[in-house]
């Protein structure tokens, strides 16, 4: 069992809990994630499964969208809402026409201290180890990038907001740094990822769902098509004098494909079975192969 899998992550599970879990309901030991979300976080978190855990290096910028609410009055020690008050709550005295003049400042590249209460590490430690211990968290800012940030709404606490954001990006500290900047304090009240890369909520499925597909044995009903993974990436359906070089670790020639660096290689219209690295002019290798019983190298760009 190999493939994609989109989950709508409820809140309260770690999504390492959600990997768990859909261990346990496919009998896969082999299954991991693309981008973390917070306990507190709802929405789309990708999945890949067996051989396709390969493909996770393909993933590791990808853009994220978000909708969600910011609460002003008081700050939190985590920056949501599942914090401790950093302070006594204090009146807002904004309009939305003003949060949205303030919201600018944090659109574009900007600079950004994560949370204290995150997975980035100092000296190798997670900075949540070191809070949860009352220990001193000393994170630098970095650089990250906000591509669309509108306030929808404001009700005189909660600004709801959509977001569109490069990978690394906190919105927990977009929250926090814009209530420090009106001196009455903010936290995440709430946040749901609605998009990674090219998976949206139209393309993700409950646990519940899985679970019950499972039981039906027809969980790989559930995953993602192959053809649709990558779109960046062109495609080429190999003949079998390819597919027989690729499987004994074979470069081949793709002629109609001389300008990509590299491309999918699928074997028939679904099962995609390799991801080919341009090595000269119009011959590829097939350095990222996925599926069974060839042996061509797994990983690596060699």
């Amino acid at each position: 069992m190999d493939g994609v899998l989109i989950v709508d992550k409820p809140a309260g599970l770690t999504s390492h809990d959600v990997v768990n879990r859909v261990r346990r309901i496919l009998h896969k030991r082999s299954v991991g994630h693309l981008g973390t979300l917070d306990p507190m976080a709802t929405g789309v978190l990708p999945l890949v499964v067996g051989r396709m855990t390969r493909l996770a290096q393909f993933y590791t910028a990808s853009e994220k969208s978000y909708e969600g609410a910011i609460h002003f009055g008081f700050a939190t020690d985590t920056y949501d809402a599942e914090g401790e008050p950093a302070g006594p709550t204090q009146k807002v005295k904004v309009s939305l026409e003003g949060l949205r003049e303030l919201s600018g400042r944090f659109k574009g590249r900007i600079r950004q201290t994560p949370p204290p209460f995150s997975a980035k590490k100092i000296q190798g430690v997670p900075a949540y180890k070191l809070a949860r211990k009352h220990r001193e968290v000393d994170l630098k800012p970095v650089e990250v990038e906000i591509k669309e940030f509108e306030l929808t709404d404001w009700d005189g606490e909660r600004a709801a907001f959509r977001a569109r954001v490069a990978s690394g990006t906190y919105m927990r500290s977009v929250a926090h740094e814009m209530g420090q900047s009106l001196g009455c304090g903010a936290h995440l009240a709430s946040l749901r990822r609605t998009a990674v890369a090219e998976f949206g909520l139209a393309d993700a499925h409950t646990l519940e769902a899985l679970e019950e597909a499972a039981r039906q044995g027809r969980a790989e009903e559930l995953f993602i098509h192959a053809r649709k993974l990558l779109p960046e990436l062109p495609s080429v359906t190999a003949n079998e004098e390819n597919l027989a070089r690729i499987r004994v670790g074979r470069a081949v020639n793709l002629p109609e494909l001389s300008r990509a660096s590299q491309v999918k290689v699928f074997q028939g219209q679904s099962e995609l079975i390799a991801i080919a690295t341009r090595v000269a002019g119009t011959l590829f290798h097939a350095k990222i192969v996925l599926a069974a019983g060839t042996h061509a190298p797994s990983t690596g760009n060699r």
